[in-house]
């Protein structure tokens, strides 16, 4: 499918190991552009990369020896070489905590680690592929950088933007919760409210594209989703390396388009190709809530073909009723010995305080789904708590403050010992 676009060819430019874009569908590869579906049969495109001739340990040397951010993995990534020289927000190398409080109150034995990314530049796992997406609109010639967002994903583009000295101008939602729009805006892009869901603003979207309109546009999760996407290997390279170049025996990760989870799976099967972990197998699950559950009700159901929903749930950033990555979601869980599974809005926000509580880390809806489903997984016996498990916290809690509304002051005293005692607090 083309698009129109300032720069329509790489072959004056350099991006890295990627060799080409490939169907995932039907296996037709064309050349590295700007374009997301496939020619032949409409499939997504993806990049393919070329790893020949890199050596194992050389490389772990190298990415060692390399920046705290998503740049030291560079030899990995489809960015141009001088790409360090180049003002970008340099996310990645976020915290894995070993969430042992956590472990305890969930019977976990075998180890519980939280990867934590609400410790990204605007405090969501989405500066990861926007950093991706900025290169390649860079590369392509674009002037303006564009989205459609259910909140996290705006934020992060205003701001690499902003820092990159493009335009941008971003669609949401009309009614997403107050702070991600005023964290969406604050970086002084344009910010445009669509009447209707995500579903109904990534349509828009799409529609833009190919209008004269959208002439010199970068849509990072549209016609430079096959760049974007690849961001989000990054967690998979960082997990392995902080756990000592390791592969966890289990992750869960949330569910929204689904493609974080299939390229995290992507970024393991990497490392494993090129020798830098241990071949093991691992199972990765997937997180969703029960308002906008379409993947694990397909998954339940021992379906192949993910049915569209209504989102109607708190967890508003995973809230994508036509996961464009759901089919392959379920590919990755039931070839990995996975699952697929929701937990109720109550339940979303039981598991951010549970987090908050155990580890001090508030995280936002999305984190809450994660954790939730972590619990529920443990408790009907589909996760193993003798093993190894990462889970995903996407994003800060300060985004989705109307979650835990009610969250406040122990009790009013005034300044005296006796009022003190008197609350029953001495």
């Amino acid at each position: 499918m083309a698009v129109q676009t300032v720069a329509s060819t790489t072959d004056s430019v350099n991006l890295g190991p990627a060799a080409a874009l490939s169907c995932r569908e039907c296996g037709h590869r064309v050349p590295l552009g700007p374009v997301f579906a496939c020619e032949e049969c409409f499939g997504p495109l993806e990049i393919a990369y070329d790893f020949s001739g890199y050596d194992t340990e050389e490389l772990r040397k190298r990415i060692e020896a390399g920046p705290a951010n998503i740049w030291r993995y560079a030899p990995l990534l489809p960015v141009p070489a001088d790409v360090a020289d180049k003002p970008n927000l340099n996310p990645g190398w976020t915290k894995l905590v070993k969430a042992d409080n956590l472990a305890r109150e969930l019977g976990v034995t075998g180890g519980l680690y939280v990867k934590d990314d609400s410790g990204n530049p605007t405090h969501s796992f989405k500066d990861r592929v926007v950093a991706q997406a900025l290169e390649a609109a860079r590369v392509f010639g674009f002037t303006t950088l564009s989205c459609s967002s259910t909140g996290n994903l705006a934020g992060a583009v205003g701001a690499a933007a902003a820092r990159a000295g493009f335009r941008s101008c971003v669609f949401i939602p009309h009614d997403l919760e107050q702070g991600k729009v005023v964290m969406a805006a604050v970086y002084g892009g344009e910010l445009i409210g669509i009447e209707g869901n995500y579903d109904d603003v990534n349509r828009f979207c799409s529609e833009l594209i190919g209008d004269p309109a959208g002439e010199g546009w970068g849509f990072v999760n549209v016609n430079l989703r096959p760049y974007y996407a690849e961001g989000s290997k990054t967690l998979a390279y960082e997990i392995a390396e902080q756990l000592g170049w390791r592969l966890p025996d289990q992750i869960v990760v949330p569910i929204a388009s689904g493609s974080q989870l299939t390229k995290i799976d992507k970024g393991l099967q990497e490392l494993i190709r090129l020798g830098l972990v241990e071949d093991r197998p691992y199972k990765i699950f997937g997180a969703q809530a029960e308002g906008c559950s379409p993947v694990s009700t397909a998954f339940k159901a021992g379906h192949d073909v993910v049915r569209p929903q209504k989102p109607d749930t708190i967890a508003k950033s995973l809230a994508i009723g036509n996961p464009a990555d759901g089919p392959y979601v379920l590919d990755i869980a039931r070839r990995t010995g996975g699952a697929v599974e929701d937990v109720t809005d109550e339940q979303i926000v039981d598991a951010i305080k549970l987090l908050a509580r155990t580890e001090g880390i508030f995280a936002e809806t999305a984190g809450g789904v994660t954790v939730g489903v972590t619990r529920k997984l443990i408790e009907s016996g589909v996760l193993d708590p003798t093993k190894t498990t990462v889970v995903l916290n996407t994003g800060d809690g300060l985004k989705t403050l109307d979650a835990v509304a009610g969250t406040g002051l122990t009790a009013t005293i005034r300044p005296t010992l006796d009022s003190f005692r008197e609350a029953g607090l001495a």
